[in-house]
């Protein structure tokens, strides 16, 4: 994260997830994120986002997130660039999946094809660093068995 004008390392990855509300956007923050699996933050974007919406939620669910996610799939929207919340390192920016024509194994074949974006301040991280970072998040969702790992 930057602080001002520090770079401060936090002692867990605290992942923010843009969340819609009747006046604008919020990002309530999974604290911890890196310690917990699938289901359990599965379940926490859902209450984060039903209290969100509420206006239910505390200062502190709404700090100190490093990196964000934001979806507009919902919409329609197959691809976007997402601006990079104050004091973040990143934001990962997620398209909807559309049936593409595909080559699998020199086949072409029709699958889910999504597009992923990733904004990233170069004070915290290179591009080289940032393009391994969403090569890895790609992998993940292309084989989600080793999410369970």
């Amino acid at each position: 994260r930057i602080e001002g004008d520090d770079l401060v390392v936090p002692g867990a990855v605290d992942v923010g997830v843009a969340v819609s509300v009747p006046n604008g956007l919020i990002v309530p923050v999974i604290h911890g994120a890196d310690g917990k699996g699938v289901p359990q933050i599965a379940g926490e974007v859902r209450d984060l986002a039903t209290r969100g919406r509420a206006g239910d939620l505390r200062p502190d669910e709404l700090e100190g997130s490093v990196i964000s996610v934001t979806n507009l799939g919902m919409f329609g929207v197959d691809r976007f660039h997402a601006v990079i919340n104050p004091g973040e390192a990143a934001i990962l920016a997620v398209g909807r999946a559309v049936p593409r024509p595909t080559v699998v194994d020199g086949h072409v074949v029709v699958r889910e094809v999504m597009t992923l974006s990733l904004s990233v301040d170069h004070r915290v991280a290179y591009g080289a660093e940032a393009a391994t970072f969403l090569g890895r998040v790609a992998e993940l969702l292309e084989h989600p068995a080793a999410l369970l790992v």
